[in-house]
């Protein structure tokens, strides 16, 4: 595959664009390991040191999978009814109302909820939860009344109104962070030690982790803003060193070699290298459209410096799964219909083609999300991979 298949060209011509990424780093896998990793650029536009393919990030919603895996083994051993209200689990969350708007004095107008928010509708992003940068509501409760920022990874910052009453719409937001204190009420546990036990170790994945070490700190990934203008500046930012909550929908720092054993894991029906994390029956029930005929909606970002509009394969038909996107059709890029993947706010993209056997990671450190040269870039990536993989069986 490799000489129809000029990855590092695309990577390369990512980065000397104009407007272009810092720095990437990208690699693809099939059922038994990566089948390429590359680099390119450099880890901050301030700097000259190269990116490398064991550079650390701040994988931010790619996380998601991780914590939707941990809650998925909970379901399986019994200890966790996904139709059950979560506040069996996380009593806090038995606390969050209904905001109908605000008054004329501008206070929240605040009622119960109609329903309990399940594990379920919260693994499905239709609990009525939903972030700052997507939600005019949420925006304005953190411009007017100090609601917390999700970065912020306070317990405060979870408790945040309901934008619906449960169950009623689709929503992205907040939702899998509550799965992890779904987690933790459950195993008792910080849900990084669930992770480590649970899933780093039977994967092998030794450079996850929701506390930033020196180690990973020396191998990270600057984090860039992109200015209207297309330039580049390069930010010191960081989320929490020592976090009072192990968010679990955008807490992780990792390398990209790391979630490509993730990736493996599902394409693979449930095993890791090191042993089985779920059973082959949980895999294939998780990756269904689980949203019915309900069809997960474009972003709107309001707020400029975090988000841009955003879709993926717009006009086509997308669901939502345990807890993945799921494309409803066989997308542009020749990724399957029923095909699962995911993003991360700093325009990291991932996708996973249990049907072919592939799946493929791309990162950068960008902000605001819906970045037009990354996110093009990993487009082309995924086009030129199928289009190898298709040129080989028509050989």
């Amino acid at each position: 595959m490799s000489h129809e298949f000029n990855a590092d060209a695309i990577l390369n011509g990512v980065v000397n664009s104009s407007p272009g990424v810092p720095g990437v780093v990208a690699m693809i896998t099939d059922r038994d390991k990566n089948i390429y990793e590359g680099a390119a650029g450099v880890r901050r536009t301030d700097g000259d040191t190269p990116i490398s393919t064991d550079d650390a990030f701040a994988i931010f919603s790619t996380t998601k999978a991780i914590t939707g895996t941990a809650v998925l083994q909970l379901v399986e051993e019994g200890k966790l009814d996904l139709n059950a209200p979560a506040k069996n689990y996380a009593p806090d969350i038995g606390k969050l109302q209904v905001i109908d708007g605000f008054d004329a004095n501008g206070e929240p107008q605040l009622r119960a909820p109609k329903r309990d928010i399940t594990t379920r509708m919260l693994m499905l992003h239709t609990a009525g939860l939903g972030y700052d940068f997507f939600s005019e509501t949420y925006n304005r409760l953190a411009e007017e009344k100090g609601q917390p920022s999700v970065i912020t990874a306070s317990k405060e910052c979870l408790m945040t109104p309901l934008l619906f009453d449960p169950d009623e719409s689709w929503e992205y937001g907040t939702n899998i962070d509550w799965c992890g204190q779904v987690v933790e009420g459950i195993t008792g546990r910080r849900l990084g030690e669930v992770f480590q036990s649970r899933i780093f170790e039977p994967l092998g994945m030794i450079d996850t982790t929701f506390e930033l070490n020196d180690t990973l700190r020396k191998k990270l990934a600057g984090m860039h803003a992109r200015g209207e203008d297309g330039s580049l500046t390069p930010m010191d930012f960081e989320l929490p060193d020592t976090p009072e909550v192990h968010m679990g929908g955008h807490g992780l720092y990792g390398t990209v070699g790391d979630y490509m054993r993730l990736i493996r894991m599902w394409l693979n029906d449930g095993a890791g290298e090191n042993g089985r994390v779920l059973k082959p029956e949980t895999v294939e029930m998780a990756v269904q459209n689980h949203l019915g005929q309900r069809k997960i909606t474009p972003f709107k970002g309001v707020i400029p410096s975090l988000s841009n509009d955003a879709e993926f394969f717009p006009g086509q038909p997308k669901s939502w799964s345990y807890t993945f996107m799921v494309n409803d059709d066989q997308a542009p890029t020749g990724r399957p219909a029923g095909a699962i993947g995911w993003a991360g706010l700093a325009n990291l993209f991932y996708w996973i083609d249990r049907q072919n056997g592939f799946g493929g990671f791309w990162a950068t450190q960008i902000l605001p999300f819906g970045d037009a040269a990354s996110f093009t870039g990993y487009m082309e990536l995924e086009s030129a991979f199928y289009a190898s993989i298709n040129k080989a069986k028509a050989a």
